[in-house]
């Protein structure tokens, strides 16, 4: 397993103080998640099965729970669904087979926030994890929202500009929500790839780019000269209602 120092992260950074629950009954499994994490300063829990996974996790609730889809005793389904009934907020990772289907759908059902399929990266691994973490510490966001002359109905994907509809991309609207939830923050354009496009498609920082110039083509007055979505030299950007 490889170490934090290769990784290029530091100790423990957005990781769950709080600790990571692994339910899982491979024993090599374990023993790599145990090694993984606590190589970056993290410390673990480790239950064989649904049961006493279940039981853990009622004791001493984690940060994190890392979950295996194919248990022994009760299916890795009704334990996420289970833990997302009593703490909707608590990230869940799901690890799966390759051979298991799981979609997206399925995850929603679910309730879990993510999932990486065997063998798993260390590295991916634990970018889903701290991806999980920064969206459950997000502030929510109302469905509706309005800057200068712009709403945006993000429930029903609907916008207009000077009361006309504008058509956005779901990664248009996606993008635009991350900007609401993290109103006057300078974000580089690392953490928009990571946040809106994800780790697993991870593009070019020019796709940042080019989806910046089209909202402010679209909801800027002047997209020359933008007044809501900032460009921060050497830093990133930052979008000012």
């Amino acid at each position: 397993m490889t170490s934090h120092s290769s990784l290029g992260l530091p100790l423990a950074a957005g990781l769950p103080p709080e600790g990571v629950l692994v339910i899982e009954d491979d024993r090599a499994v374990q023993k790599a998640l145990r090694r993984l994490f606590e190589s970056v300063g993290c410390a673990v829990q480790i239950a064989g099965d649904a049961r006493d996974g279940l039981k853990a996790f009622q004791e001493k609730q984690p940060g994190t729970v890392i979950l295996d889809l194919r248990l022994p005793d009760l299916p890795g389904q009704d334990v996420c669904r289970e833990i997302k009934q009593k703490a909707p907020l608590l990230p869940v990772i799901v690890l799966s087979a390759v051979t298991d289907v799981v979609d997206k759908v399925l995850l929603l059902e679910l309730g879990a926030d993510d999932y990486v399929t065997k063998p798993f990266s260390p590295r991916e691994l634990l970018a889903r994890v701290r991806t999980a973490l920064r969206k459950a510490q997000r502030p929510p966001v109302d469905d509706v929202f309005s800057f200068g002359d712009v709403t945006v109905d993000f429930a029903k994907m609907e916008l207009t500009r000077a009361r006309q509809p504008i058509p956005l991309t779901a990664q248009e609207f996606k993008l635009l929500k991350f900007f609401v939830q993290n109103l006057e923050r300078v974000i580089s354009r690392e953490e928009l790839l990571t946040e809106v496009w994800g780790y697993q498609d991870y593009p070019s920082t020019r796709t940042v780019d080019n989806h910046l110039l089209r909202l402010r083509q679209k909801l800027e007055h002047d997209p020359a000269n933008p007044v809501h979505f900032k460009t921060i030299h050497g830093a990133g950007y930052k979008f000012v209602p």
